[in-house]
């Protein structure tokens, strides 16, 4: 494939290069008025973001200003790890609009008491390592920014992870808050389907700045063209994505709101009506560094064997390359990446979107403006060296007392005996819909994709006998186009 510069990079892209952002324009922030990000008090609707992070701040800062510029206005930041730390958090906290919470004993007793331990809908996720913890301790943290989203006279509230951008695409002016005004008002929950990032090369250090190519979501795809492309697409992979394929979804917020997993939110007293996007998407950039790969190695402590991964992780493809990484060398590592590498160069005639100028020129008028180098230099300049001292002891204090505290599979342990003696009792114990898990698109063992193949034979057999008349007969479900922009509930193969 011909090789070009990309509007990021002042060096030529390598050879394995699949697609260049070599694209120009102005950039656009009507809501906005000057870099300072001053929200007009009477902008509606009010959108908040929450997420669980560990990540840097060359990570989160662009993340966050580029939600900043297509209408987020505040966000709900659990931090731990790197993103804890006193020159991360400071900066943080000196944004407007942000509310930074820091994972401490005092935090871990609060959630222990929420009533998530008593019912079942997440039970099944309770009291197991790595992934399985992260997700109940995500759906924790949500259930507090609920609660401080209606607080802050939130109208709709996100869950998304620092390494997930909103694309919202069909909206006149490339805005989330344009995109949720024209919601109907009897709409609880909107899902973002989501289109995951392909790998384009081994070297890649900043993926909103420097990857471009996506594939589309099942969702947004032609039945007949997801399942006929299916093997070309994967080429040896568990999946047509690498990791989850059911998107992310931002909800109303109302009376009874709760999370349902990482994914999904409910409503405690009816079914959420949810509408499916036709257009826009979160953009997910997984596994796009090289740290990519390294980073759940070093987050877990599960052994690398295929039996004892299956309960750390929920993906296939998580569990394959924590299994890699802890095992294989450097130069493996390596090659892995580069393998996928080939393979989304191989894609290019699959359904792969590249990313649309109104974020190339967001991220890029972001990084030239110097917001990002100016917000650190006044958190740092506008504290007194006293105070600053003060705010790293009273930093270094709580990481200490947060690092003696119970990790979330087990904070609900204590409560496991209150939950049987209500059942003894015969009391009511609340039971709902189970949490939405991260889950993968619909795989080769699926009947569509059997009933396609068979067509497809057909008619190469048709073709070579010259008669066309012969058809097997596919569902309408197979043929149809993904059911966008009407009220769906979850389906049942992939989302149960």
């Amino acid at each position: 494939m011909e090789s070009s510069v990309s509007i990021f990079s002042p060096k030529p892209t390598h050879p394995s290069d699949c697609f260049s952002l070599a694209r120009s324009g102005s950039p656009s922030f009507p809501y906005f008025r000057d870099w300072k990000f001053d929200f007009e008090a009477n902008l509606r609707p009010k959108i908040c973001i929450t997420t669980s992070t560990s990540a840097g701040l060359d990570q989160i800062l662009p993340w966050m200003f580029y939600h900043k510029v297509i209408g987020v206005t505040t966000f709900f930041l659990f931090v731990e790890g790197k993103a804890a730390s006193p020159s991360v958090s400071k900066v943080l906290e000196s944004i407007p609009g942000v509310k930074v919470i820091f994972r401490t004993r005092e935090l871990e007793e609060q959630q222990a008491k929420s009533r998530i331990w008593n019912e079942t809908w997440l039970s099944s996720f309770f009291y197991k390592p790595c992934n399985y913890e992260l997700f109940v301790k995500q759906s924790l943290n949500m259930e507090m920014a609920i609660v401080m989203a209606r607080d802050a006279g939130m109208d709709w509230i996100l869950h998304l992870d620092t390494d997930e951008l909103i694309h919202p695409a069909g909206s006149s002016e490339y805005s989330l808050r344009q995109l949720l005004l024209d919601v109907p008002g009897n709409v609880d929950m909107v899902i973002f389907p989501n289109y995951e990032s392909s790998v384009e090369r081994d070297d890649v250090k900043d993926p909103f700045s420097e990857v471009s190519m996506f594939k589309k979501n099942y969702d947004h795809l032609p039945k007949d063209t997801y399942f006929g492309m299916y093997k070309e697409s994967t080429r040896g992979n568990p999946n047509y994505f690498l990791t989850y394929g059911n998107g992310k979804s931002v909800a109303r917020i109302q009376d009874h709101l709760r999370p349902n997993g990482a994914h999904r939110w409910h409503n405690y007293m009816k079914t959420p009506n949810e509408v499916k996007l036709e257009e826009a998407a979160v953009l997910h950039y997984t596994y796009a560094k090289f740290s990519d790969l390294t980073s759940r190695r070093d987050r877990c402590g599960c052994k690398p064997t295929k039996e004892d991964v299956k309960r750390c992780f929920m993906l296939e493809f998580d569990r394959a390359a924590f299994i890699i990484a802890s095992t294989a060398t450097e130069e493996e590592m390596l090659n892995c990446i580069q393998k996928l590498c080939s393979n989304a160069c191989y894609n290019v005639r699959v359904p792969i979107v590249s990313v649309v100028d109104q974020l190339v020129s967001h991220m890029q008028a972001l990084r030239e403006s110097g917001v990002f180098s100016s917000i650190i230099a006044s958190a740092t300049t506008t504290i007194s060296k006293d105070k600053f001292l003060a705010s790293i002891d009273k930093s270094n204090s709580s990481r200490a007392v947060a690092s003696e505290s119970l990790p979330s599979r087990k904070i609900g342990r204590n409560r496991e005996h209150q939950a049987a003696a209500r059942k003894v009792l015969g009391l009511e114990v609340t039971s709902h819909e189970a949490a939405v898990p991260p889950l993968s698109p619909p795989g080769a063992n699926d009947d569509s994709l059997v009933e396609l193949a068979i067509n497809q034979a057909i008619r190469e057999a048709d073709e070579e006998d010259g008669d066309d008349d012969v058809d097997f007969p596919i569902k309408d479900e197979v043929q149809q186009p993904a059911l966008q922009g009407t009220r769906t509930r979850n389906r049942p193969k992939r989302e149960a």
